[in-house]
C-alpha cells in the first residue's frame, strides 16, 4: 500500500525531532521537522501538512503550555482542518480539556510508546483524510464517519449497548455483525474505550479494501529486502496494536489462505514479518466485524469454522436503523449540529414534515445514509428550518415496486442474475462496491459471476 500523509513535527529538542523522524518516515509519505516555531507559517505553506505534532513548551523550564496553545491557534487560522497532536511531558485534566476545546485532537506523551504513537499518528492521518475528503473511491471509505459515542434510546439499541458494557472490560474476542452503515466501527471503538486497554492503541484495518498481497503486508509488516521496493523495515498493524485492540473490519473478505494465517496468529499470538524468520510475540484484544452472512459461509465451506470459533467468543449485532424507531431523530439532531458547525451556519430546526419523512424512510444505507442526507439538508436549507424537500431522500424500494408481476423473472437463477447485473451497474463496474450493495463478500461475488456466467 502506498504511504500517504504529510507530517510536520515542531519541537525544540533535536533528539525528539530525530527520534520521531526515524520512527515515522517509513510509515508516511513525508516527514518534516522544525525546531523553531516561528517558521511554522512557512512550513504550513510549503508542506501543507495533514498532521502537525506540536510541542507545548519551547522555553527551558516552562511547563504551562501557553506557547503551544498560541501556535495551535495560528496553525488552525492558516489551515482550519489541520489535525494537531500536542507533544508534552506535562498534561493534566485541565490542560487536556483546554487543548481539545482549542482544537487539538490528542496528546503524545514524552517519553512515548512507539506502537501507541504510530497508532495515534495513523489515526490522525485517517481523520485528516476524512476532513479533507481525500478518501479513495472505495464507497465505504468515502462514506465512513463515526460517532465518538453510540447514540440511541430505542430498546433494541440499548439492549445491544448493555451487552457491550458487559463484555467491554473482558479480553474476550468480539464479532460484530450488522448491515452496512449500521455503526459496527462505532461499537468497536466503544468497546475499546471502555476496556482495560483504553490507554493503549486502537488499530483498525478495512480488509475489504485490500488485495490479498497488500493485506498480508499491512497486517504483518515486512523486513527490509522482503520484496522489490521494500527498502526499509515496516511494522504491521498487528504489531502496532500490541497491548491494545486490533479491529479487523470486513472479516468476511478473507481468502482461505489469509484465514489460515489469521487463525495461526490468533491461536499463537505470534507473527513473522514478510521476509523475516523471527517470531514476534503480540498481545491484543481482537474485535472483528462483517456484514456478510458468516454463519452461512461456514456452512457453505467458504469461511473456516475453527476461525469463527476463535473470533466470536462474544457475538454482537448492530440493529438496522429502520428497527430503531425515534433513534433516527436523535441521530439526525446530532448530525445537524455537526454540519451546521462545519459549514458555519446557524443550526436549523427540523420541520414536522421533515421529521415524519425521516421516520417513514426505511434507511437501506442505515446511519451512513442518514449522515449524508442530513449533511445535504443542512447545506441546502435556507433560513432556520430543514423542510422535507431539503432532505431529497430517494424513494424507498418498498414503495416503488410498481412493476407488474409478469415483468419480474421468477426463477431464482434469473433473479440472481438481474440483482448482480444491477449492482455492478450501480457500482460502475467496481466489484468491491457491487458486493457491498448485494450484502455479500467480494469472493462470494466472484463465485456467483462464475456460476451465472455473467
Amino acid at each position: 500500500m502506498d504511504k500517504h500523509g504529510k507530517i510536520l513535527i515542531v519541537d525544540d529538542n533535536m533528539d525528539v525531532l530525530l527520534s520521531l523522524h526515524m520512527l515515522l518516515k517509513n510509515h508516511v509519505e513525508r516527514v518534516q521537522v522544525l525546531s523553531d516555531p516561528e517558521r511554522i507559517p512557512d512550513f504550513m505553506a510549503s508542506l501543507d501538512p495533514d498532521v502537525v505534532l506540536l510541542d507545548m513548551n519551547f522555553k527551558r523550564d516552562v511547563i504551562s503550555g501557553e506557547e503551544g496553545y498560541e501556535w495551535l491557534k495560528k496553525i488552525l487560522e492558516i489551515k482550519p482542518d489541520t489535525v494537531v497532536l500536542f507533544i508534552t511531558a506535562y498534561v493534566d485534566t485541565e490542560k487536556a480539556v483546554r487543548a481539545i476545546k482549542a482544537g487539538a485532537v490528542d496528546f503524545l506523551p514524552k517519553p512515548w510508546n512507539n506502537n501507541k504513537l504510530l497508532a495515534t499518528v495513523m489515526s490522525a492521518i485517517e481523520l485528516s483524510d476524512s476532513r479533507n475528503a481525500r478518501k479513495s473511491d472505495n464507497a465505504k471509505g468515502s462514506l465512513k464517519q463515526t460517532l465518538s459515542e453510540p447514540i440511541g434510546s430505542s430498546p433494541i439499541f440499548q439492549t445491544m449497548l448493555g451487552q457491550c458494557n458487559t463484555v467491554a472490560k473482558t479480553d474476550a474476542s468480539v464479532l460484530i455483525l450488522g448491515e452496512n452503515g449500521s455503526g459496527k466501527d462505532v461499537i468497536a471503538h466503544y468497546l475499546h474505550e471502555h476496556s482495560n486497554r483504553a490507554d493503549k492503541p486502537f488499530v483498525s484495518i478495512d480488509l475489504g479494501s485490500l488485495s490479498e498481497s497488500l493485506m498480508e503486508d499491512e497486517l504483518f509488516g515486512h523486513e527490509k529486502g522482503a520484496y522489490t521496493g521494500a527498502n526499509t523495515q515496516k511494522i504491521g498493524r498487528v504489531e502496532m496494536a500490541n497491548g491494545g485492540t486490533l479491529f479487523l473490519d470486513e472479516i468476511g473478505n478473507l481468502s482461505a489462505a489469509m484465514q489460515q494465517k489469521l487463525l495461526t496468529l490468533v491461536e499463537k499470538r505470534q507473527l513473522v514479518r514478510l521476509g523475516g524468520t523471527n517470531f514476534i510475540d503480540v498481545d491484543f484484544r481482537l474485535i472483528c466485524a462483517t456484514n456478510a452472512p458468516i454463519h452461512k459461509e461456514v456452512e457453505d465451506g467458504v469461511f473456516r469454522r475453527d476461525l469463527l470459533y476463535r473470533i466470536n467468543t462474544i457475538e454482537l449485532r448492530t440493529p438496522p436503523l429502520r428497527d430503531r424507531g425515534d433513534d433516527v431523530l436523535e441521530l439526525a439532531e446530532e448530525f445537524i449540529g455537526r454540519f451546521a458547525s462545519k459549514y458555519n451556519k446557524k443550526r436549523p430546526v427540523l420541520s414536522d414534515d421533515a421529521r415524519e419523512a425521516l421516520l417513514a424512510h426505511t434507511w437501506p444505507g442505515n446511519v451512513r445514509e442518514l449522515i449524508h442526507t442530513v449533511e445535504r439538508a443542512v447545506v441546502l436549507s435556507n433560513g432556520n428550518t430543514i423542510a422535507k424537500s431539503d432532505l431529497q431522500m430517494e424513494v424507498n424500494v418498498s414503495s416503488s415496486m410498481a412493476a407488474k408481476q409478469e415483468d419480474i423473472p421468477l426463477k431464482l437463477e434469473d433473479l440472481e442474475k438481474v440483482a448482480v447485473s444491477k449492482a455492478i451497474e450501480i457500482a460502475n463496474g467496481n466489484l468491491t462496491q457491487a458486493a457491498e450493495i448485494l450484502g455479500i463478500t467480494r469472493y462470494a461475488l466472484y463465485r456467483k459471476l462464475e456460476k451465472i456466467k455473467l
